[in-house]
């Protein structure tokens, strides 16, 4: 079995995980990780399957017809993971809404070898004045020869800049 990596954007409509779940299992694959989400009207999904090779072709067959549904899928080859060591970290960030703060802090990341696990984002009304918040929360995978301290002096001259609120934290794996 090999792992192949999907990813699947629609028009949010019932039963559109159930068809391609059922593709995955007629070509005997094994549904193994996902993150999905609807948004804007749409429902967008990245998951890893293990895949018999011999089954390959026909799931990718199979997942591009969906395309007459309206259900568009991306296939991929699973990655080699990175060998180094890493330190997760768990970011939280909340400020006033503005264009570039996920392209800058992102810049800052990556200048210092810091891999995006995963991200999340939203921008809500502040509780008492409805004025916009951006409120983000990454887990990130922090190379074990970059200082914490260095990277958290980086990240709160960036925040100053931002006017952001910014916190880092050990994370918790099991969460």
């Amino acid at each position: 079995m090999d792992d192949l990596v999907l990813t699947v954007i629609a028009e949010d409509q019932p039963g559109l995980v159930e068809r391609v779940a059922k593709c995955i299992s007629e070509h005997g694959g094994n549904w193994l990780e996902s993150r999905m989400s609807r948004m804007a009207g749409q429902f967008a999904g990245i998951l890893r399957v293990a895949v018999p090779t011999a089954a390959h072709a026909g799931l990718i067959e199979a997942l591009h017809a969906l395309q007459a549904q309206g259900i568009r899928v991306v296939v991929a080859p699973s990655g080699a993971e990175p060998e180094r060591s890493w330190r997760m970290i768990q970011l939280q960030l909340v400020g006033n809404d503005r264009t570039g703060i996920v392209r800058d802090i992102t810049r800052l990341l990556a200048s210092h070898g810091v891999n995006l696990e995963s991200l999340d984002t939203d921008v809500l009304p502040a509780p008492m004045t409805n004025e916009l918040l951006f409120h983000a929360e990454a887990l990130l995978a922090v190379p074990a020869e970059l200082s914490l301290d260095e990277l958290q002096e980086h990240l709160e001259t960036l925040a100053d800049d931002l006017m952001v609120e910014l916190k880092l934290q050990p994370a918790d794996r099991n969460a």
